[in-house]
């Protein structure tokens, strides 16, 4: 048996975008302002080294998950007003 709050989600949920190179971008640039500003956080080498980035590999994977999320944001919210 289905409850009748169940059924009427659909008709509350907003539209989503479907994946394009504007999507991507967004998420990308995102995700590489949020790791460029991780190396001012107060203890960004605890943990294994990251090779290439003054960070470690936790911050690098925590970073990448905020950017993931702020990009998800943006585009929701771009979507929302019509922009995208």
């Amino acid at each position: 048996m289905i409850s009748s709050i169940l059924l009427a989600v659909p008709a509350s949920v907003p539209a989503t975008p479907a994946w394009n190179p504007t999507v991507a971008l967004i998420i990308s640039l995102s995700s590489l302002v949020v790791v460029l500003l991780s190396t001012r956080i107060e203890k960004p080498l605890v943990g294994p080294k990251f090779p290439i980035l003054p960070i470690s590999i936790p911050t690098f994977v925590a970073a990448m998950a905020f950017g993931h999320i702020i990009g998800v944001g943006i585009v929701l919210g771009l979507t929302n007003i019509g922009r995208l």
